[in-house]
């Protein structure tokens, strides 16, 4: 279980980390300035923690690759969406709020259904 929730924070670690270094150009100059820079410091750190995350989560399911790629998505979709509501003040419409059940039910059913 633990190799579960460690994979499960690096992706939503990751996640966070790739909404920065995409978003960033929009908030901070320097970003935008520094595009090649932000994608190789940013590209190699965010490659190595999804590694991590991809072993982790495939070492609980005994090797399987799909339960780590939804899992991923879902962090990237709930990581998004906080970020996003959080730092721009960009609200989270119906439309959003629903596709965030989903992808609530989508980590459920990756989690619970072995």
């Amino acid at each position: 279980m633990r190799a579960l929730i460690y994979g499960i924070l690096l992706f939503l670690f990751g996640q966070s980390f790739i909404w920065f270094q995409t978003n960033g150009q929009f908030m901070w100059p320097w970003f935008k300035r520094n595009p090649v820079l932000v994608a190789v410091i940013g590209g190699s750190t965010i490659s190595y923690i999804f590694i991590e995350a991809t072993r982790l989560i495939a070492e609980y399911y005994d090797g399987q690759l799909w339960p780590g790629r939804f899992i991923g998505f879902v962090m990237g979709m709930i990581s998004f969406s906080l970020l996003t509501y959080l730092i721009t003040g960009e609200a989270l419409n119906t439309k959003t709020l629903i596709c965030l059940a989903l992808s609530f039910i989508i980590i459920c059913v990756q989690i619970f259904w072995k």
